[in-house]
C-alpha cells in the first residue's frame, strides 16, 4: 500500500516542504533510507543523515532548517518522533485489517463473537467464550471454555489463553505467551512427594495491557491473578499465582514474580529482577535490573542489588566493591604498622 506526502500530511497534521506527490510503501530508519520508503529526524545526533538519506519523505520538527541542500521531501510537523509514533500505529492498524473465519479451525457453537471479527487457521475456540468487536485471533491460537475477550484484542500466532480468563479491551498479547495456566501450588506429604493444590481461581486482564511474547501469567489458587490497566509487560515474564500488578507499571524481560505479591502503579522494573511472595511493593517504584526484592518496598523507592538497597547506596557502594581487594591490602599494611608501632613503644 502506497502513502503520498500529501496524505501523509494529512494523517499528521503537518506541511510538506517538497513534492507533495512522493509516494512511500515502506519504512526505514533515515541512515538506511531508500527510494519508496518514509523515515523520521528528531536527534540532532542523526541530523548529518538528512543530507545524504535516499527516503523519498522525512518526517522532521518544525524548528528543522537544511544547512545543505538535500533531495528528501520534508514533512514538519511539532514533534517528529510522536507523529512517527502515530504513523507506526497508524499503520498497524492498516496492515492488521483482517476478517473472516479460516479453516481448517473449530469454534464451538456457544461462542459469541462482534463485528470484524478475525479467526486464523489451526485455532479453537471452547464453549461459552464471549468475544467483542474487533477482535484479531492469528493462527494456531488456543481458547479456553467461558473466556471473555472485550473489544480490539489482538492475539497473535500460538497464543494461549486458558478458560475463565477475561481480557479487558484494547489488549495485544503476543505469540507463545500462556494465560491462565495453573499456578505452582504443591503441599508437601509425610513421605516426601507433594500433592497438587488444584488451581480454582482465573486471570483478570484490564483494558490497553500488553503482554510480549512467552510471558506466562498463572491463575489464581482461588480468586484472581489481576493484571491492571496499561500495564505493559516484555517477553519471557513469569508472574506467578494470585499476583496483583497496579495500573501503568511497566515490567522488562526475564523477571519472575512470586505468588500473592502485589505491585503498586506506575512502577519500572528492570529486566531479570526476582522478586519473592506475599510482598507488598508500593506506586512509583523503580527497580533496577537483576535486583532480588524480598522484602516490602515502600512507594516511590528506587533499588537496585540483590538483596535490594537504595539505589544511590549501591552507586555509592559499588566503587567500593570493584577496589576491596586494593582496600583490603591496604588495611593488612595499616595493621602491620600499628603493630609495628605498638612493638617499638612496648620495646
Amino acid at each position: 500500500m502506497k502513502f503520498t506526502a500529501e496524505q501523509i500530511a494529512g494523517i499528521l497534521e503537518g506541511e510538506v516542504v517538497g513534492n507533495p506527490n512522493a509516494e512511500v510503501y515502506q519504512l526505514s530508519k533515515i541512515e538506511e533510507g531508500k527510494d519508496g520508503s518514509l523515515t523520521f529526524l528528531s536527534n540532532p545526533k542523526y541530523n548529518s543523515y538528512i543530507y545524504t538519506t535516499e527516503a523519498s519523505i522525512t518526517i522532521v520538527n518544525k524548528t528543522f532548517v537544511p544547512e545543505n541542500e538535500i533531495k528528501t521531501t520534508l514533512i514538519k510537523v511539532e514533534d517528529a518522533y510522536l507523529s512517527f509514533t502515530k504513523l507506526l500505529e497508524f499503520y498497524d492498524q492498516v496492515k492488521g485489517q483482517k476478517d473472516g473465519i479460516e479453516q481448517p479451525s473449530v469454534i464451538s457453537d456457544s461462542v459469541t463473537y462482534g463485528d470484524n471479527f478475525y479467526l486464523g487457521s489451526f485455532s479453537y475456540i471452547g464453549n461459552n467464550v464471549k468475544i467483542g468487536d474487533d477482535v484479531k485471533i492469528y493462527p494456531n491460537c488456543y481458547i479456553g471454555d467461558n473466556v471473555k475477550i472485550g473489544n480490539n484484542v489482538t492475539l497473535y500466532s500460538g497464543a494461549k489463553i486458558y478458560s475463565e480468563t477475561e481480557i479487558g479491551n484494547q489488549c495485544k498479547i503476543h505469540s507463545g505467551t500462556i494465560i491462565g495456566s495453573d499456578g505452582f501450588g504443591f503441599a508437601p506429604n509425610p513421605d516426601g512427594s507433594f500433592k497438587k493444590i488444584p488451581q480454582i481461581g482465573n486471570v483478570v486482564i484490564e483494558d490497553d495491557v500488553e503482554i510480549g511474547s512467552c510471558t506466562t501469567i498463572d491463575r489464581a489458587t482461588m480468586g484472581s491473578t489481576i493484571i491492571r490497566k496499561g500495564v505493559k509487560l516484555d517477553n519471557q515474564v513469569q508472574v506467578a499465582h494470585n499476583v496483583e500488578i497496579g495500573e501503568n507499571t511497566v515490567i522488562a524481560a526475564q523477571t519472575g514474580i512470586a505468588g500473592s505479591t502485589k505491585i503498586g502503579k506506575n512502577a519500572m522494573i528492570g529486566g531479570q529482577v526476582g522478586i519473592a511472595g506475599h510482598l507488598t511493593i508500593g506506586n512509583n517504584v523503580r527497580i533496577q535490573a537483576q535486583s532480588g526484592v524480598g522484602r516490602n518496598i515502600k512507594d516511590n523507592e528506587v533499588l537496585q542489588g540483590s538483596p535490594t538497597f537504595g539505589y544511590n547506596d549501591f552507586s555509592k557502594s559499588y566503587v567500593h566493591f570493584k577496589n576491596l581487594p586494593k582496600i583490603i591490602t591496604e588495611l593488612e599494611e595499616l595493621k602491620k604498622q600499628i603493630l609495628n608501632t605498638k612493638n617499638v613503644n612496648n620495646g
